[in-house]
């Protein structure tokens, strides 16, 4: 991607700050006037103060002094504010938009991309394009226009010797260019292997237990250690080319320097210039180089922030393999049915040929080894995927005519892996919606679980630490179990949902469940013979298909597999 490029892919955002960018021009016209001016008055201060020693001269130069710098410290206040305005308001807005497009992705994306990655993504790649616009840019802006207005002042006090001064600026171009070229390499692989380094600590810290229960802190210390070295001598190897700008920038201006100061020494020995003339003139050119060299060290630190912009574009680039439909899931879901469903993963078939139809009051079990297919059916249903082929219809209306969030807030599951919140705990059952404490209670009854967070210390209002590490596993089930109550939807789904209760506490929740559900599809994937036996209809899987289906008493009569099954499940009970 070019700078070109880049450049209009920021103009969305660039462009509502009329105001700001205006104040920014005040600001850089005070500072470059100032900066010229800081040249100029060296001619006066050299010819009239010193040479001709004008008494007045004791009392304006110093007070021109003051003004200059003065008018330069406002004139760069007003371009910091609001240049750092800008800037950080663009990327927060940048920041917030990349995670929405992320959110919003399929999930097959977020499977498919490592969190570390796209936590990466929004921290470091947005802290880069940060340090662009906010510092950068501006500094770029500023720099340019002082160059220009300084070139423009040496041409107006000797052109034959700005031209001895400034041959030498097209030179710089070539070592430059090859330079930025490498550098934006170099800024790709290193934002990459700060991705890793970012995919490493997440893992560390996500699978803390583990690490400790087998002791292989040294091991995980091992492979970030590597990680790590290498993401330091890839920015070294950043350090050492970016650093060459400056020395050669310093080199090629003391030539055209040395230019200067031997050519405008014969003029002023045979009086073509007065030594004040000469002074400014010196003063001038060393003010040109420095923005100069800034210039260039700039390009070459804006191949970071190009390489950092391509692969956050790169997110905003890509497609949603779910679309939504035009029909907004209004009404509760009253009837699903499965056409001759097929999904793929790759060459793995998920499911082949399903036929289903759930009906409202329903409770469906699905049952099976690992792998089945039981799984797949509950995210076709949240659209996480949509079927290769045949199709899934709700209140016979093709589910892909409805739009993901009404579909979505017409389902309430509660999957394998419970997800507790760093927020109170009523702010997780009611996760998303506005929280009525007397629908929190309600939906805490039904999950079984008001004796335990009354013995909380705030009660409902006890903030959860991350992950729930302050709740029992069986706690976080019930909190999990009360989410999906509190949502109030018309398609309950439970994976496992009370995988982690003693059989008690199961058969109250199970007993509190049915009474809740019972104008509700309701779908449930266990392991426990006692949490479905007593479901309308069970769906026994094996390698994506349906090979019994049926009432417990009617598959313990019919199915071989199912009963062969059952007892397996009766045994771990």
């Amino acid at each position: 991607m070019k700078f070109q490029d880049t450049y209009k892919r920021y103009w969305p955002y660039i462009k509502g700050y009329k105001f700001q960018y205006f104040m920014v021009l005040i600001g850089i016209i005070l500072t470059v006037t100032a900066t010229a001016g800081t040249a100029h008055i060296m001619q006066p201060l050299m010819d009239n103060m010193f040479i001709k020693k004008e008494p007045g001269m004791l009392y304006i130069i110093p007070a021109l002094l003051i003004g200059i710098y003065t008018l330069k410290s406002i004139g760069r206040y007003i371009q910091s504010i609001f240049t750092t305005y800008i800037g950080m308001h663009i990327v927060s807005r940048l920041r917030e938009d990349l995670l929405s497009k992320m959110l919003y992705m399929d999930m097959q994306f977020l499977y498919i991309n490592r969190s570390g990655e796209l936590i990466s993504r929004i921290t470091n790649d947005i802290a880069r394009v940060q340090y662009f616009v906010s510092k950068m840019l501006p500094e770029l802006v500023q720099e340019s226009f002082t160059v220009i207005a300084l070139v423009g002042y040496v041409i107006y006090l000797n052109p034959t010797l700005a031209f001895w001064a400034l041959f030498v600026m097209p030179v710089v171009i070539f070592p430059l260019i090859k330079i930025t070229r490498r550098l934006k390499k170099l800024s790709h692989r290193s934002q990459e292997k700060n991705a890793d380094l970012m995919t490493r600590l997440t893992e560390v810290f996500n699978n803390s237990e583990i690490i400790k229960a087998n002791a292989t802190e040294a091991y995980e210390m091992g492979r970030f250690r590597d990680e790590n070295d290498h993401f330091f001598k890839l920015n070294m190897k950043a350090t050492y080319t970016g650093e060459l700008v400056s020395p050669i920038m310093e080199m090629i201006a003391s030539i055209g320097l040395a230019a200067v100061i031997f050519i405008g020494g014969q003029q002023v020995y045979s009086g073509a210039m007065s030594v004040g003339e000469f002074t400014a003139f010196l003063t001038a050119i060393g003010l040109v180089f420095q923005p100069l060299r800034r210039v260039s060290a700039i390009y070459s630190k804006i191949q970071d922030a190009q390489a950092a912009s391509e692969r956050v574009f790169h997110i905003f680039d890509l497609d949603n393999s779910i679309k939504d439909g035009p029909i907004s899931l209004s009404e509760p879901v009253t009837q699903v049915d499965f056409d001759n469903v097929t999904l793929n993963f790759g060459d793995k078939t998920a499911l082949s040929n399903l036929n289903l139809t759930i009906s409202k009051g329903q409770t469906i079990a699905l049952i099976g080894q690992s792998g089945g297919g039981k799984s797949s059916l509950i995210n076709l249903l949240l659209r996480f995927y949509d079927p290769d082929e045949g199709n899934i219809r709700i209140n016979n209306q093709d589910l892909k005519n409805y739009t993901q969030n009404s579909l979505r807030h017409q389902i309430a599951a509660v999957s394998q892996r419970v997800y507790i919140f760093q927020d109170t705990l009523a702010a997780n059952v009611a996760y998303g919606a506005e929280v009525d404490e007397d629908q929190v209670l309600y939906a805490l009854k039904i999950a079984d679980a008001l004796d335990f967070v009354n013995e909380l210390p705030d009660g409902i209002h006890t903030v959860m630490q991350e992950f729930g590490v302050n709740l029992s596993g069986g706690q976080r089930q019930r909190i999990a179990i009360a989410r999906a109550v509190y949502k109030h939807a018309s398609l309950l789904i439970l994976d496992e949902a009370t995988s982690a209760l003693d059989n008690e506490s199961e058969k109250r929740i199970q007993s509190a469940l049915e009474s809740y559900a019972k104008d509700k599809i309701t779908i449930i994937i266990a392991h426990r013979l006692s949490t479905i036996e007593h479901a309308d209809v069970i769906l026994y899987f094996d390698s994506g298909e349906i090979i019994a289906r049926g009432s417990h008493q009617q598959l313990l009569e019919t199915s071989e597999n199912y009963r062969r099954l059952a007892g397996k499940m009766e045994a771990s009970s």
